[in-house]
């Protein structure tokens, strides 16, 4: 065999080696990348039976309790559309109606079972994901701190 066949064999398995550990790891990805939606991106897209977060508002009146009190439903908003959601389990501490909250689990017969449920942990804070979707629905209010990290964040680009 000559040098430059031997070359070619060589750069031939390095290339399928390559090919196969990229596939690999594309496969390992796909099994925990979670997406985020919004309600209203719910009606315009397939989820299929893939895992998701659903991020929104809890919607005033609506969160109900199961009478041994494991089991909550509640609806979560993004004041354009609203998605049922039931949720087993505890849910946090600052989980209450009109304020912004992710949800991980599945879309079951067009009710989102969660497996997760995440509040916002103080006064300003929201889910980038949730503000992102109500400033893209037109009902997002930036507060003052908002405001502030927006413009520190402008003086910071410049520098």
């Amino acid at each position: 065999m000559t040098k430059k066949k031997r070359r070619l064999y060589m750069l031939g398995l390095a290339l399928l080696g390559l090919g196969t550990a990229t596939a690999l790891t594309l496969t390992a990805f796909q099994d925990n990348i979670v997406f985020f939606y919004s309600p209203s991106q719910l009606q315009t897209q397939q989820v299929g039976d893939r895992s998701f977060r659903l991020g929104g508002l809890v919607e005033e009146g609506s969160v109900r309790k199961s009478t041994d009190g494991m089991v909550t439903e509640f609806r979560v908003t993004d004041t354009a559309h609203t998605v049922d959601v039931s949720y087993r389990g505890q849910l946090p501490d600052l989980f209450r109606e009109g304020q912004g909250v992710v949800a991980e689990g599945k879309l079951t017969k067009g009710v989102f079972v969660a497996r997760e449920v995440l509040a916002k942990h103080d006064e300003t804070y929201m889910p980038p994901e949730v503000s992102e979707a109500l400033k893209q629905a037109g009902v997002y209010k930036e507060s003052k701190a908002d405001s502030a990290k927006t413009d520190s964040a402008k003086v910071a680009k410049k520098e």
